[in-house]
């Protein structure tokens, strides 16, 4: 199975280096030097990691064979795919690769079928799971502890506690304007 670990962002400096946008819970194993990736383009590829570091915070990688800026600046954009075993799980009993999430049907606790995860959006705040609805719209749940209450792979199922609003139109808005305006109307009740 193919994942993809990283995607390459600008050049930094004049020796090859780029910053990646890391997309693995696992870099240090998944892009260490020697990882040898596919890419997407795989024009691009396939590309063999000589040193990684992190620098203010970022990662920069050099690549076998891209010793300038230039070459490290016609890699930007390139998705960076690492080859891992499709029974491989992450190291944390709470972290879950995106094939294992991919189709599972999503249920509120009490049952009721939201849908089926087709995608999954990897945002730098948070995740998301963008899940069809039967109907064949979408709604996006925030892959959090607060909302995913659970996920069962055995059942195929994550179930999922929603705020009001989240995936219905029941969001409860509260303002100073609508109890300005309740304590005006019982006034008037009362001065009737």
């Amino acid at each position: 199975m193919q994942l993809v670990v990283a995607r390459i962002g600008r050049a930094h400096g004049i020796k090859g280096e780029v910053t990646v946008e890391v997309r693995t819970d696992e870099p240090e194993s998944r892009l260490a030097p020697g990882a040898v990736l596919a890419t997407d383009p795989a024009s691009a590829g396939p590309l063999t990691i000589a040193t990684g570091r992190v620098h203010s915070g970022r990662l920069l990688l050099r690549f076998e064979g891209v010793a300038d800026r230039n070459g490290a600046e016609a890699l930007r954009n390139t998705l960076l795919i690492a080859d891992v075993d499709p029974e491989e799980m992450p190291e944390d009993e709470d972290e879950y690769y995106d094939h294992q999430l991919i189709d599972l049907d999503v249920v509120t606790e009490d049952g009721t079928e939201v849908g089926r995860i087709t995608e999954i959006s990897h945002l730098p705040s948070q995740d998301l799971f963008i899940v069809e609805r039967p109907d064949g719209s979408e709604v996006l749940i925030p892959f959090v502890e607060e909302i995913v209450s659970e996920i069962d792979l055995d059942e195929q199922k994550a179930v999922i506690t929603p705020p009001p609003g989240l995936i219905d139109d029941r969001a409860e808005i509260a303002s100073a304007r609508d109890e300005a305006a309740d304590a005006s109307a019982r006034d008037e009740d009362e001065g009737a």
